[in-house]
Order: structure tokens, then sequence, then C-alpha cells
């Protein structure tokens, strides 16, 4: 009987350890999950931009060679320009990687459209998505078409993704009213965390990192954190539409100042400086290749010959290459047509400043005009004056109409009388000479 009871007991507790042990082996195999897969964090931050798009470009391209398992972007921006946020879309959707965006404080504008192109979306307790209207540079809202456009394709990205297109289009336009999602009508669609998993536009509300990547199932997977180098930091910067503008002005000014200064001085490197910092954000954003470079190089070439050679069509021919450089430098048409105008207006005020103030006295000016004069003062006549011929007498060889010869001290002199008619052979008297005028009066 003790033996038969033992045998239970031992059966008894074999039983408890299998349940125990099927019951903790989920949380064990979840912690093994990831085991051996590759993570890439990539951050969203700042303005969406130009050099954004070739940050994450290079970095998303970083992590499909070394066949990465999951992509995370994590996200914090208050949005940026539309073209840019459009090619970043283009990029996420091109990715066989699975990608997610962790939006960490806010995904607004084309923030959100850049969320919504990613395979899910989680959220911290505090973050925010969406407020997506199209506002341009001055702050007034974009026309109809490009509204229509920008709705289009934030309805789209969300049905790329299995999400509702109604909450991806009131976040772009204020006439949807969501009231019950704080979106009256008149207000674009902002969702907090709790809302975006409610509407199925996030898949979850963590603190951190950490908690995210045990949602993904990653726990224990290798993670690859990415940044901005300091060139792309630079390009980012310089490539921003607000800075453009200041470059190009800064550029001109410097060229225009030079011009008036003796020498080569701190004008003209200030200008070259400014020229070379925007080209350089361009390149390493990916905007100009080598033929704006060339075509940059060669019109200043022109400018340096007009210098030697007459006739100004070399200097205008050089002018139009470095605009045409910038032109294929510049990623918008419109914003590079209103930072060259803004350079050309800095230009133009201040050639008219140092004019009044400065003249033409000084600088490259100086050696470009002749200023030496053939004055009296310096012993320069522009013809004999023969003072010494009034009062001779002599007598005329032709008729005085009132023009004429007349041979003065066996002279034939170009004459002219006082008015009057004079017959050839008469006598006449020089009553005054004026540089090559001798006017006679007949005796």
């Amino acid at each position: 009987m003790p033996g038969r009871i033992s045998s239970i007991y031992i059966i008894t507790a074999i039983v408890i350890i299998a349940i125990i042990s099927f019951i903790g082996s989920p949380s064990i195999q979840a912690e093994k999950q990831g085991e051996g897969k590759l993570v890439y964090i990539i951050p969203i931050e700042k303005e969406v931009e130009r050099g954004l798009e070739a940050f994450l470009k290079r970095t998303t391209e970083e992590a499909m060679e070394e066949s990465a398992d999951q992509i995370i972007f994590e996200i914090d921006t208050p949005g940026g320009r539309v073209d840019s946020a459009g090619q970043i879309a283009k990029l996420l959707q091109s990715q066989d990687i699975p990608t997610t965006s962790f939006i960490v404080n806010q995904a607004l504008s084309a923030g959100s459209y850049i969320a919504l192109n990613t395979d899910t979306i989680y959220m911290k307790p505090q973050a925010t998505m969406g407020a997506s209207g199209v506002i341009n540079e001055d702050g007034t809202a974009a026309d109809k078409k490009a509204q229509s456009a920008w709705l289009a394709a934030m309805k789209s990205a969300a049905e790329s993704k299995g999400r509702d297109p109604m909450y991806a289009a009131a976040m772009a336009d204020p006439s949807i009213d969501l009231p019950e999602y704080s979106a009256p009508e008149g207000k674009f669609l902002t969702l907090d965390p709790k809302s975006a998993v409610e509407v199925k536009y996030a898949e979850g509300i963590v603190d951190h990192r950490v908690e995210l990547l045990h949602e993904l199932g990653l726990a224990n997977a290798t993670i690859v954190e990415t940044e901005t180098s300091f060139a792309e930091e630079v390009a980012r910067f310089l490539t921003n539409p607000v800075v453009i503008p200041i470059l190009l002005s800064v550029a001109s000014l410097g060229l225009i100042v030079e011009l008036y200064s003796p020498g080569f001085g701190v004008p003209g490197i200030m200008g070259l400086t400014a020229l070379i910092l925007f080209f350089y954000g361009h390149i390493i954003a990916g905007l100009a290749g080598m033929e704006a470079i060339v075509l940059l190089i060669l019109g200043i070439g022109l400018i340096a010959l007009e210098f030697f050679v007459s006739g100004g069509i070399l200097g205008l021919l050089g002018a139009g290459a470095i605009i045409g450089s910038l032109f294929m430098s510049g990623y918008d048409l419109g914003q590079m047509s209103f930072s060259i105008s803004i350079a050309f207006i800095v230009a133009i005020i201040a050639a008219v400043i140092l004019y009044k103030w400065v003249g033409m006295e000084r600088g490259f000016f100086r050696r470009m005009i002749l200023r030496d004069s053939t004055s009296t003062e310096l012993g320069y006549v522009s013809s004999v004056n023969r003072i010494e011929l009034v009062g001779l007498e002599g007598t005329t060889a032709t008729a005085l109409r009132p023009a004429g010869i007349a041979i003065i001290d066996n002279e034939h002199l170009d004459v002219i009388s006082e008015g009057s008619f004079i017959e050839k052979g008469k006598q006449v008297k020089i009553i005054e000479v004026e540089g090559m005028r001798i006017v006679v009066r007949e005796i």
C-alpha cells in the first residue's frame, strides 16, 4: 500500500512538472524568438526633405545587402516636403523586408504619410499621427490640384497596407467630419495611440523599443542602429528650402562686392564658399550630378575669358551656363526659380548701393575702364591754335561763300569770311583764329 501511494505521488509530480513545462514553454519560446535574426533601426527625424531621402535610401540598401529580417523606422517628425515624402514612400513600398513604424513622438503631415507606407505601426503612449494638410512655403493652403493629389496619395498608402482609407482622407481633408476622434468638420484628423489602435491604424502601444521588439517576436535579434553621417547632416541642412536662397544670395553678393574691391579678398572667398556649399550639399543628397558640375566649370571659364575677349557674348553664355547648372542641381524647378530670383534681386540692390557709394574707381572696374584723358593741362591739344596769324593780310585764292581758300604769307589756308561773300583775288585780313577756324575780313 505505501508503495502504491508513493507511485501515485511520483506520477502526480511528473504530471504537474509536465503541465508547468507545457505552460512555461510559450514564454521560453517567445524569449528565443528572433535569435539569429537581424533588425535595422533607422531614425526619421526633423523635417522631411531630400537629405532625409538620401539617408533612407543608403540605410535601406545597406539593410538589404545585409539580408535584414526587419526594418524599424523610429519616427519623430513634424512633416516637410510632399515631393520628398513621395519619393520615400516609393522606397518603402519597394522593400521586400518587413517594415515597422515606431512613432516615438509625432508623425505629422508628410511623416504620417511615410508611416502609412510601412507594414505595421506602433506608437508610444504620448505619440500622435495625422494633421496631414498640404501647406505652401508661405503658410497658405496649397491649390486644389495639389490637395487632390495629396488626398489620393494618403488614401492609396492606407489601402496598400490594408487600412481603412477614410481616416487617412480625414488626415488630409478637413471637410471630413469625424467628431468621435476629435476631428470635427474644418479640422484635420490627428490620432492618439488609443484611437489609432481602435481604427486599426496601429498594431499596438509600447513604451519603449525593447517592448516593441518583444511584440514583433524579435527580442533576441541582433540590432543595428543607423545614424546620419556628418556629411548627410550637412547635406540635409544645405538642401533645406530656406537655406538654398540664402546660399545663392551670399554667393551673388560676394561676387558683386568683389568687383568693387581691390584684389581677391573676403567677399570673393565668401561668395565662392557659398557656391561650393550649395553644390556640395546637392551632390551628397544625390541631386547634383557630374553634368551640373561640368556646366558650372564651363560657365566660370567663359566668364573668365570675357575679361580678355570683348563683345559680351562669352559673359552671357557663362552666366547662362551657371544658372543652368543651378537648375540641374535643384529638385523643384519652382523652388529653384524662387531662390535664383531672390539672389538676383540681392545682387542688383548691392550693385546699385556700391555704385552710388563707391563708384567705379576701385576694384575690378578700375582695370576695365580707361581713365586717361588728353587734357590741355597735360599738354594735349586737339589741334594747333595758330594765334600768330591774327592781323596778317593776304589774297583770296577762291571766292569765299563764305568759306574758301586764301593765300596768307605764301601759305594756302582754309578760311571763312565774317559772313559776306568775297570774290576771288580780293585783299583780306585775318581777324580771328579759333582752332581750325580762321576768320577773315575784306580790306
